[in-house]
């Protein structure tokens, strides 16, 4: 994957990615990362390229000509025009899906502002992606820039060595990621959990799995609606909201529903459909569908309701 940042500091960015996991990508050619001047592209003998906003205010505002021209040279060189992100605190929040939706471009723009901002007429020929690490302001859009290259390169084959690696960490499937132990096995009277000194790997998983929901429940209950679980892990979601005495979230409500769902899906195929049979498989098909990570319960029920409304129409 390439990265071009067009940035009016690309030594910031040379030295900031030509380290650590980022560096041996670059080096191994599993990444690329070119960082462009945008003063390059200034026809002012001192390079200057801003001005004064017009209608007044503090500040300065970087001009649309060096900006454009500095892509519309990227685009000649590479026979394309990629797509263009623009690091501002006013665009959508950077996220790990975002992430994983930018890592299926093979050439990407980064372009960082600087000052109050660029002239809106750049953003708007270049046709940028407003993106923001969050709601502060900095001052350029440097390290926002570095900080997704390195997200993004991580989503890369080949760059974490594991591509396991990238599929385990927080926020993939939409949980935080479970606890990590490493040597020696006690440490100040600490132990590491006796599951994963036994080898089986099975009952890792689920270990890990059950603790990346329960830290998702402490740390970001906020992830848990979007969050991917099988029916089982839907449960174990309800024992530990019961132990700990939480307030019913959506997924309790969410989990009863579905119940009632089927129960009213296999009500309506009636005795001639085998119907008492259909709640079982009904309930057999939902766990699949739950445990494929591709769908979440709220999908589920969804998916249901419509089988009921095409049964009304059919009978």
């Amino acid at each position: 994957m390439n990265f071009h940042v067009l940035t009016l500091f690309p030594q910031m960015i040379m030295d900031g990615l030509g380290v650590s996991i980022t560096g041996r990508a670059m080096e191994n050619g599993l990444i690329s990362v070119e960082a462009i001047d945008i003063r390059e592209y200034s026809t002012d003998k001192h390079r200057h390229v801003d001005d004064v906003p017009y209608g007044g205010g503090a500040g300065m505002v970087m001009q649309p000509a060096p900006v454009c021209d500095a892509y519309e040279d990227l685009c000649s060189r590479l026979g394309k025009r990629p797509r263009v992100v623009y690091l501002t605190p006013q665009g959508r929040v950077f996220s790990q899906t975002v992430a994983e939706e930018l890592a299926g471009e093979e050439d990407l723009v980064l372009l960082c502002g600087h000052y109050e901002g660029i002239d809106e007429r750049a953003l708007t020929l270049l046709n940028a992606d407003n993106i923001s690490l969050g709601d502060f302001v900095l001052t350029g859009g440097e390290l926002p820039a570095m900080v997704m290259i390195d997200c993004i390169s991580r989503l890369v084959p080949g760059v974490l060595g594991n591509d396991v690696s990238a599929e385990d960490e927080s926020f993939s499937g939409g949980l935080l990621e479970y606890p990590q132990y490493t040597r020696p096995p006690v440490y100040r009277g600490l132990s590491v959990p006796e599951v994963l000194l036994t080898g089986h790997h099975k009952r890792i998983e689920d270990w890990r799995r059950k603790e990346a929901i329960r830290r998702t429940l402490e740390r970001r209950p906020d992830l848990l609606p979007e969050a991917a679980l099988s029916l089982k892990e839907q449960e174990f979601l309800e024992e530990l909201l019961a132990r700990e005495d939480v307030e019913t979230p959506s997924e309790q409500a969410e989990l009863a529903e579905l119940k009632r769902v089927l129960a009213q899906w296999a009500d309506r195929l009636g005795e001639r459909r085998q119907g008492p049979r259909a709640g079982r498989r009904g309930m057999a098909l939902a766990k699949r569908l739950l445990k494929t990570g591709s769908c979440n319960l709220r999908d589920v029920i969804g998916y249901f309701r419509v089988c009921i409304a095409r049964l009304e129409e059919i009978f």
